[in-house]
């Protein structure tokens, strides 16, 4: 049987580079469809079932930031941002906001198709076998790619699931950024880059919110990031 093709929506004010990126997107597999404004992109996507969306964040009007909040009060579906290059305010607002990655632009198409892949591949882990994972009061079901505290649920972008699940398999121990920027976001760590600190800081509250101290995403100098379990401090 035939693999269905994963449906791409691009939402950007620039009817060219849509065009562009649709019939692209479309040559290498995938089915895409076009936006030119933030409400066609939502409209859109309330009435399609797309694996992910990529999103212009200078738009008129309605802009990206603005279309990303609308999506995140709804949708947890995958997105990625196209950013202006050197502007990383706008890239940590999106990524505080839900997004699950971004690129900027001038961006060449067969990087796009990279970095979509890349979110993908994380979201397509749904279905894969194993036993839960537990980190104290933490439910951590690779299965359904959710995250449970007693018997609460834990509302998780794709990108910050598959952060705290590779933190919780090395429970404890240091992951150094070098090895979590690969293994989460699917590209090595740039200079200047703070889109796993961002989506760390988001993790943190998420988890604070239902089981306060008692599991802690704690910072090591020079290094990274270890999950740590508080057995003491109740949940």
């Amino acid at each position: 049987m035939d693999k269905k093709p994963r449906r791409i929506l691009l939402v950007d004010d620039d009817v060219e580079l849509v065009t562009l990126l649709v019939d692209y997107l479309t040559l290498e597999g995938f089915e895409a469809e076009g936006a030119n404004d933030g409400p066609d992109g939502l409209h859109r996507l309330a009435l399609g079932d797309f694996d992910l969306v990529v999103l212009d964040v200078m738009m008129p009007g309605m802009n990206g930031i603005d279309v990303l909040r609308e999506i995140r009060s709804t949708n947890s579906v995958p997105v990625l941002m196209l950013t202006a290059k050197g502007d990383p305010i706008e890239r940590i607002i999106g990524l505080e906001l839900g997004a699950d990655d971004y690129v900027a632009k001038p961006c060449p198409p067969r990087e796009l198709v990279a970095r979509i892949n890349a979110i993908l591949r994380r979201a397509s882990r749904w279905g894969t076998p194993g036993m839960p994972l537990s980190a104290g009061p933490l439910t951590i079901s690779s299965t359904s790619r959710t995250v449970t505290a007693n018997d609460r649920p834990i509302d998780l972008t794709t990108t910050e699931f598959s952060l705290l699940e590779l933190l919780a398999r090395q429970i404890g121990k240091p992951v150094p950024k070098e090895d979590i920027y690969p293994r989460v976001l699917g590209r090595t760590m740039g200079p200047y880059d703070r889109a796993i600190d961002v989506h760390v800081s988001s993790v943190r509250h998420k988890l604070a919110a239902v089981v306060g101290k008692a599991v802690t995403i704690d910072s090591i100098r020079g290094i990274g990031y270890q999950l740590v379990v508080h057995p003491d401090v109740p949940a």
